[in-house]
């Protein structure tokens, strides 16, 4: 075990030493980007947002759909438990179909796709009707959600180069993290001062913000 230790503080050092990253295609040594200078990099801006906001969306329609249903549309609770349920099924048919769908369509074409999907759930939600048609809602949302993450990672090289796309894609996964840790709390913040039927508008902001962000990222990149 003092071994194992000694091994790992004996190791510590060449951490430090580590400034250079290697490109797995050329075998070229590359120093690392800094997030700062990360933030300057042409369209950054647009797909980190855009990450942030997409995570946002999933997260926050997986954490209070039940109690959208349950608080608002008077779905029981055990049952809004089973609907909610479903956004996580659309999630899941979405990942095994986009699977088929990204050999006929590119990276923005499925995000477009997939954006359009979450509209329509979030606009079949705010249309007042049976709690029947929750089901059709979460699905949709669901189904527009699968794609998205893994189209915005793939998509990186096509639209900064392989030389900035890992950077890039570290800065991404940052975005990420700070969408799925801040927003479904501030709606829960939201709906406890206000209320919970702010729900679809709340999604349809970040959608709408996901949206543009992913246009101006797909203009300014080319």
């Amino acid at each position: 075990m003092d071994a194992s230790l000694n091994n790992y503080v004996d190791s510590l050092p060449l951490w430090k030493e580590r400034t250079q990253t290697v490109d797995i295609n050329t075998g070229e040594s590359r120093k690392p980007i800094p997030l700062k200078d990360v933030l300057k990099i042409r369209g950054a801006k647009e797909v980190l947002i855009c990450f942030f906001c997409y995570c946002a969306v999933e997260q926050t329609s997986g954490l209070w759909a039940s109690s959208f249903m349950h608080l608002y549309k008077g779905v029981p609770k055990d049952k809004a438990a089973g609907y909610a349920s479903m956004f996580f099924i659309g999630i899941t048919v979405g990942i095994a179909i986009s699977g088929f769908v990204t050999m006929k369509l590119k990276d923005h074409q499925m995000i477009r796709l997939d954006q359009f999907l979450i509209l329509a759930g979030i606009l079949v939600m705010i249309v007042p009707g049976n709690a029947e048609i929750a089901l059709a809602e979460l699905i949709l949302i669901g189904l527009g959600c699968a794609p998205i993450y893994p189209c915005i990672i793939h998509s990186a090289p096509a639209h900064f180069g392989e030389d900035k796309s890992q950077a890039i894609i570290g800065a991404q996964m940052a975005f990420a993290y700070m969408g799925t840790l801040l927003m479904p709390p501030l709606f829960g913040v939201i709906a406890n001062a206000v209320s919970v039927s702010l729900f679809p508008f709340y999604l349809l902001i970040l959608l709408a913000l996901m949206v543009v962000m992913h246009e101006s990222l797909n203009k300014v990149t080319g």
